[in-house]
């Protein structure tokens, strides 16, 4: 049987799996905390898990959006900067 652990403020903390036959240990149950929680905590009472994080904490997890691709730009950049050497030496020559 697969048990999930929780300390003393009922923060999930792990997961096991005993035999049918061991005693369920007072900081654990066999209720499966739902999916997609960040920070889990057990209610004894509804005998369910629920989310703890706070949205803030949510937010600092989520990847941060991807820099722009500057590639582009210094093609550009470099393209213009070869056509103004090539401009100077021109009329450097002549």
């Amino acid at each position: 049987m697969h048990i999930y652990y929780f300390d003393e403020n009922f923060k999930y903390q792990g997961e096991d799996v005993i035999s049918d036959y061991e005693e369920m240990p007072k900081n654990a149950t066999d209720v499966r905390p739902k999916k997609g929680l960040y920070l889990p905590e057990y209610d004894a009472d509804k005998r369910e898990w629920f989310e703890s994080a706070s949205e803030e904490y949510i937010e600092s997890l989520q990847p941060k959006p991807p820099l722009p691709n500057d590639i582009p730009t210094l093609k550009k950049q470099m393209a213009l900067l070869t056509l103004q050497v090539s401009q100077i030496q021109r009329g450097g020559s002549s």
